[in-house]
């Protein structure tokens, strides 16, 4: 008769980490049979008062006007004329009535009157001892929606002080989450732990949600190789693309950078490295390998795509792997791009010094001016000595002398401005010397 609040609730019950199956209290005892047969049923552990039928019928009532012609509010005003009673009722009649009350404020999203009733609920001694274990494991439940996390495993525990058999899996599940919740790390390992593992000892796959609950947890505990153990499961069990991108960054944290490539890789012939993040987090690791030429390729891939962004960082670094790949004419124009949108004069520097590697001596001396008039460079001689080994490939002797002197002032860059010097010293004096004699003749 109760389908609909039934429904409601195990909809409510489920939860972000497990999807264990809900057991809710049955609203309305259909007949005193009923309660008669589970009265029986029970005798050997406690006598069970029984529910008369006059307070039946008012719960009928109740029902009634709460399912049927739902009217909640003459629903909770024909029970609080049972509550106003409940001197002459018994303590089933009274679990029962407050049952009732539960029901009805969930079902009206009053879930503090709700928690307060089922409360009471078990409250009453005796009653059927099924219904009692049946109404704590939903104030368990409702407690952890709640927030109420001591109270979900308060709950728990008085459940299974009832229970005679060993622990059933869903409350494991549940006493994890509270704990978890309840930032109690190492009791949330051990109640997931056990939970996965019993769900496995019977041949049944664990709940994804389990699996992520667990992770979480071990992730907090600070054990990276427990967390790597459960994304390999993950990724075995449900092949998600986001496991096999967590299972390769597991891989990085714990130092098995080849393992972590190897995923990556896996990930990407699968289509699932396809966020900007997981492009460049893939093309740092091919450069990390010197394997440059597959990073470059994949970000010029990406960002001709539209999945990475023409900005600075990702032009520096995929300019920085086409030269490393030794791919200079790839390598020049993106360092250009790059250098355009930089404030500081870094990236002309370096674009200087690869020019002049490539013999581009005009462009090198235009980079390296750039770079001197932008500044905030880390080693200021170096962008000197490079135009002056240009100037000098120009046979621009006296400019190149000047370059030179301008790097000698600087420590990190004053032994080779020496040594060049030095070199173009000589290479003038022999060319001054050559001048002079063809003009004499």
């Amino acid at each position: 008769m109760m389908r609909k609040q039934t429904n409601t609730l195990l909809s409510a019950l489920a939860f972000a980490f497990a999807s264990a199956t809900v057991s809710v209290p049955t609203m309305l005892v259909a007949s005193d049979a009923v309660a008669q047969e589970q009265k029986a049923s029970e005798k050997k552990t406690r006598r069970v008062p029984t529910l008369r039928g006059k307070v039946y019928e008012q719960l009928a009532r109740a029902q009634t006007a709460a399912d049927e012609a739902g009217n909640v509010e003459e629903a909770i005003a024909i029970l609080k004329e049972v509550e106003d009673k409940a001197d002459s009722m018994n303590a089933y009649e009274k679990a029962m009535m407050y049952n009732f009350f539960g029901f009805i404020y969930y079902n009206n999203e009053d879930y503090t009157k709700a928690l307060e009733s089922f409360a009471k609920v078990v409250e009453q001694q005796p009653i059927p001892e099924k219904f009692e274990m049946t109404t704590l494991f939903s104030l368990a439940q409702l407690n952890l929606m709640q927030g109420n996390y001591d109270d979900t495993i308060a709950y728990l525990e008085r459940w299974e002080s009832l229970n005679t058999g060993p622990v059933p899996v869903k409350n494991k599940v549940i006493k994890a989450q509270a704990y978890y919740q309840n930032k109690q790390y190492d009791e949330a390992a051990m109640w997931i732990s056990e939970a996965v593992a019993d769900h496995e000892a019977e041949g049944m796959i664990p709940d994804e949600g389990w699996l992520i609950l667990q992770r979480a947890i071990f992730y907090e505990l600070k054990q990276p190789q427990k967390v790597k153990d459960v994304l390999i499961k993950m990724v075995k069990l449900f092949d998600e693309p986001k496991y096999w991108i967590q299972l390769a960054g597991m891989y990085g944290e714990l130092g098995e950078e080849r393992k972590q490539l190897a995923i990556m890789e896996t990930a990407y012939q699968r289509g699932f490295v396809n966020t900007s993040a997981d492009v460049f987090n893939m093309a740092q690791l091919y450069y990390y390998h010197r394997v440059p030429y597959k990073g470059a390729k994949l970000m010029e891939q990406a960002m001709n795509d539209g999945v990475l962004e023409k900005n600075l960082r990702n032009l520096k670094f995929l300019g920085q792997s086409w030269s490393l790949a030794k791919e200079q004419d790839k390598a020049i124009p993106v360092m250009m791009q790059a250098a355009e949108l930089s404030e500081d004069g870094e990236l002309d520097a370096q674009l200087a010094q690869i020019l002049l590697n490539e013999e581009r001596f005009d462009d090198a001396i235009a980079a390296a001016d750039r770079a001197v008039e932008k500044g905030e460079l880390r080693n200021p001689g170096l962008v000197y000595l490079i135009k002056g080994m240009a100037l000098y490939n120009k046979k621009q002797y006296a400019l190149a002398l000047n370059q030179l002197a301008e790097a000698e002032k600087h420590q990190k860059s004053r032994a080779m401005a020496q040594q060049w010097k030095q070199f173009v010293q000589g290479e003038k004096r022999q060319a001054d010397a050559i001048a002079e004699e063809l003009g004499a003749s």
